[in-house]
């Protein structure tokens, strides 16, 4: 699954997102979703997340199903 999709995403699964200051390398940052920050159904780079450590970045893999 990819992460441009909100409805591919619920609170409590496992990502991998791109932090703001990774965008240029694409480093991702795995961690558990604690809330979905993006209202739109959809969002080319990927919806925007908290993560359970603070983090925010954008899903760009949803790690398990």
């Amino acid at each position: 699954m990819n992460g441009t999709t909100r409805s591919n995403i619920k609170v409590g699964m496992a990502v991998a997102i791109v932090l703001k200051k990774d965008q240029r390398s694409g480093e991702l940052t795995e961690g558990i979703v604690q809330n979905i920050l993006t209202k739109s159904a959809s969002h080319p780079h990927g919806i925007k997340v908290r993560l359970i450590s603070g983090e925010v970045g954008r899903v760009k893999k949803v790690l398990d199903s």
